[in-house]
């Protein structure tokens, strides 16, 4: 799994005007991600409203997830609990739906070695790879860059989605302390994506609903021509910046693949902020600055 490389898109998690889950929409959006040529999907993650699901729900998610990617790029799964049986519970029945990997969630209140014990513990229960999720502004959990770095070097755990700002100085300090044996991607919708590459991370993690930009930096940046990339970066970064806005980011994300035909709807279950008229006008404003037109269908060319 340190082999995995590139955009990996946070999925939303589709949903009727109703509430009921939209599992067409599913559908739409695993092969619109896979025509802007991202590497691979996450699902069930904070953006994929977790927190909000019932367990029927959560493996139905999965279920379809997985099907309509039909191995045509790995699926990761998000594992959220209170303790270690519950993590285990959710990684394991990710693990039996199909998925190829699970990002999980550190626990509440522990210090470093129950960190470490409760990674070990939920990677020794499955056979496929565990993906730390550091990410305290959501979880109000830190992961230290030494928990990080000994999980790396035994060989137990060897990916995170790192999500701790300040990010440059945090990647570093892993990637030292791991003697660069952790494979670090970035998140945070992307808003530090190219300093995120300059400093050693091999992708990002996110759930920006323009997952072809994001493709379009990182190709850019791999093949030598880090100009390119960073005029691309700069060209969007206004709208992934104000994509990328706390509390309201899902519900733009909603809309913004509600907009482009992949979603049914931009319903958001609560507790969570819906789009208001103001905002939806904002958006679709940033978008046009930058030069997209949300009644184009279809991937993006990003020149």
């Amino acid at each position: 799994m340190n082999t995995m490389r590139g955009v990996l898109t946070i999925c939303p998690t589709p949903f009727f005007e109703n509430g009921e889950v939209d599992v067409e929409s599913i559908d739409r959006l695993v092969d619109f991600q896979i025509k802007a040529k991202i590497s691979g999907l996450a699902v069930l993650g904070f953006l994929g409203e977790q927190h909000k699901l019932s367990s029927v729900e959560r493996r139905l998610i999965i279920e379809r997830f997985v099907k309509r990617a039909d191995q045509r790029v790995p699926v990761w799964v998000g594992v959220r609990a209170l303790g270690i049986q519950g993590a285990i519970e959710q990684a394991r029945e990710a693990q039996a739906l199909g998925a190829s990997a699970v990002f999980v969630a550190p626990l509440d209140g522990v210090n470093d070695q129950g960190q470490f014990s409760f990674y070990a513990s939920v990677a020794e229960s499955i056979s496929i790879p565990v993906v730390i999720h550091d990410f305290p502004d959501s979880f109000g959990t830190e992961i230290s860059p030494a928990v990080v770095a000994r999980l790396a070097l035994e060989q137990i755990v060897t990916l995170i989605k790192m999500e701790e700002p300040p990010v440059g100085p945090k990647i570093t300090e892993i990637l030292k302390r791991s003697d660069n044996q952790c494979a670090v991607f970035g998140g945070l919708g992307g808003v530090y994506f190219l300093e995120e590459l300059k400093r050693g991370a091999v992708g990002t993690m996110t759930g920006f609903a323009f997952p072809e930009i994001l493709v379009s930096i990182y190709e850019r940046y791999i093949a030598g021509d880090i100009a390119g990339a960073e005029r691309v970066f700069d060209r969007y970064c206004p709208l992934i910046r104000y994509e990328f806005q706390p509390k309201l980011g899902l519900a733009l994300r909603k809309y913004t693949y509600f907009k482009r035909g992949l979603l049914s709807s931009a319903f958001v279950r609560a507790p969570g902020m819906q789009i208001d008229p103001y905002s939806i006008q904002e958006l679709e404003s940033v978008i046009a600055r930058v030069g997209l037109d949300l009644n184009q269908p279809g991937v993006f060319h990003i020149d």
